[in-house]
């Protein structure tokens, strides 16, 4: 999973809940496995298949305390831990992000292996970025136990999604074997801290990735796939405007999981487009972005007066790029970010790149 100082890693677990899943397009799922996100405390030791369940298909409520037994896993609130328990919602999942037969699927904190074996289920080949260690070991022995038949399209790569620099170090699924690792899905249950960075870095240095359905926090669903003048839209919402088409494509109540958070869920789908046509590098457009929402409040005159200079510099780009001084960031699509930045003056003092951690 992916906490990068201080996580390890993702489960969630629980006993049978009552599931809110709500779609214009999904049906409400019924009871069932889990699938987790957030942190969790391992035991160090070898895993073996000995610790996954004998049973087959996707994993239950009973089936996930038992294989969170063997590898030691204990959720605990103050770590984020908490797992979803329906085999319905992720199925759900599976189904919501398009999946089909042959489809190469990048999942990223994958944890006990719910969503992974949905995955499987419909037929796809499943590259899974796991950053504990121990539950990166367990996971093909869960899946080689419960779905035998699939484990030659799983291959897991035990590392931090934010370290992932392109697919050349992408593991091949041995299924796979003599072609190259291309996923063309993400499909995953993202930690709540860090889903933005690792959703904009993905989409960055993966661009194979052509759609992109991921669970996150509702606030941060919303912020992400927020139209400009919008209450929520912000630095995420231009950003992955930059690489995508993003819209919300579900919710699921807090409480699917156990133990319940305070937070909802919800689904969030992408799908790939060009960026706008622009002389600017997509460094040299983020800088604009993160400097017009560092004071949200403020003008644009004024809040790019660091970034151009002065405030009688940032409103001639302004006008150049023929953006009206007097309105804030917030009005603004990703294309007239990327106007802005095409003149930036030639003598303002040097901008730090934008970020892809925002």
């Amino acid at each position: 999973m992916l906490r990068p100082a201080q996580a390890a890693s993702s489960s969630r677990l629980g006993r049978g809940r009552r599931v809110a899943f709500t779609s214009p397009s999904v049906p409400r799922p019924s009871p069932g496995a889990c699938e987790g996100r957030g942190a969790a405390r391992v035991r160090l030791g070898a895993v073996t298949a000995d610790a996954a369940p004998p049973a087959t298909g996707l994993l239950g409520a009973a089936d996930v305390r038992r294989l969170a037994d063997a590898l030691g896993v204990r959720p605990t609130k103050t770590l984020g831990q908490n797992f979803v328990h329906d085999a319905g919602t992720v199925r759900r999942i599976v189904r919501t992000a398009g999946v089909e037969p042959g489809d190469v699927v990048l999942e990223v904190g994958p944890g006990l292996g719910s969503l992974t074996l949905a995955l499987l289920e419909a037929g796809a080949s499943v590259v899974a970025v796991e950053i504990d260690p121990p539950l990166a070991r367990a996971l093909p022995a869960t899946v080689a136990a419960r779905m035998p038949t699939a484990a030659d399209r799983l291959a897991v790569l035990p590392a931090d999604a934010l370290t992932v620099t392109g697919p050349q170090i992408l593991p091949a699924p041995p299924a796979l074997t003599g072609a190259p690792v291309v996923p063309t899905r993400l499909v995953a249950n993202l930690p709540y801290n860090v889903a933005v960075p690792v959703l904009l870095t993905l989409l960055e240095r993966l661009p194979s990735l052509e759609s992109v359905l991921v669970m996150v926090q509702a606030e941060v669903a919303d912020r992400i796939a927020a139209p400009p003048g919008s209450r929520t839209y912000g630095v995420p919402s231009v950003k992955a405007a930059w690489y995508a088409e993003a819209s919300r494509a579900g919710t699921v109540s807090r409480s699917v999981f156990w133990p319940v958070p305070n937070v909802d869920s919800a689904l969030v789908r992408l799908t790939r487009r060009e960026p706008p046509a622009t002389t600017a590098t997509r460094e040299e457009v983020f800088a604009v972005v993160d400097a017009a929402f560092a004071q949200r409040r403020k003008t644009l005159r004024a809040a790019l007066a660091g970034w151009a200079g002065s405030a009688a510099a940032a409103e001639a780009a302004l006008v150049a790029a023929g953006v009206d001084p007097t309105v804030r960031g917030e009005r603004l699509a990703v294309a007239d970010f990327a106007r802005i930045a095409e003149h930036r003056p030639a003598g303002a003092p040097a901008a730090p790149s934008g970020t892809l951690g925002r």
